[in-house]
């Protein structure tokens, strides 16, 4: 079984884990995404995504459970909610605004994010953020409403993609992308891709910045 470390950040020390030589056949994973169709799926991911079978999680289903219990504190199993392949491919100058600004996947603290990736270079990895003016680094659906609120009176956010702190965000922590290399945290966490500003935003496996992407649902 791969080892795994624990990240913690912000005020709230919310735990990132990190996992070296995630998968036993990574270069398989890379083999089946460059067949794959690939599709823009929805206004809010900035690139083409593609289904991915979930079964290739079977190898490494002890290490998963294992976190799932120890650190994210779920006693109840979970179940998979979405397996996809997915590929940053939409320059600077033509995201919407929303995708300028750090996320989060859903306000549900119970929804934990499984970041693979597959590309064979550092690809910038992925950022996690405070928002200055109200403090937030989690999103919650009591809190939601005002933090929405609050993001519209400061106005539209800057072009490009989100590179460290700046006047509204604060960034808390940082995991570089390593081939191999895998990422769980909770999707209410506030974060954004790293994408480096000499990127090629290539829409070919070989060459993007490939990831799977997996969402799982703690059960009640």
């Amino acid at each position: 079984m791969s080892k795994y470390s624990v990240e913690t950040f912000g005020h709230g020390g919310h735990p990132v884990v990190v996992i070296d030589d995630f998968h036993p056949d990574m270069p398989r994973l890379r083999r089946i995404a460059e067949p794959a169709s690939f599709i823009k799926l929805g206004p809010y991911y900035p690139g083409l995504q593609a289904p991915a079978d979930p079964r290739h999680l079977a190898p490494v289903g002890a290490i998963l459970t294992d976190i799932f219990k120890s650190v994210f504190h779920v006693k109840t199993g979970v179940k998979l909610v979405q397996c996809s392949y997915s590929m940053v491919t939409t320059p600077d100058e033509d995201l919407t605004p929303i995708q300028r600004l750090p996320h989060v996947d859903t306000t549900d603290p119970g929804r934990i994010a499984l970041l693979h990736y597959l590309s064979d270079e550092e690809t910038g990895g992925t950022a996690f953020y405070r928002h200055r003016s109200s403090g937030a680094e989690v999103l919650q659906d009591n809190d939601f409403a005002h933090y929405k609120r609050v993001l519209e009176s400061e106005g539209e956010p800057k072009p490009g993609y989100m590179r460290g702190s700046d006047d509204r965000f604060e960034m808390i922590g940082h995991v570089a992308a390593r081939p191999n290399r895998a990422l769980l945290y909770r999707s209410q966490l506030l974060h954004s891709g790293m994408i480096p500003k000499e990127f090629p935003f290539s829409d070919a496996p070989k060459q993007a910045r490939l990831t799977i992407n997996t969402f799982f649902q703690a059960k009640p």
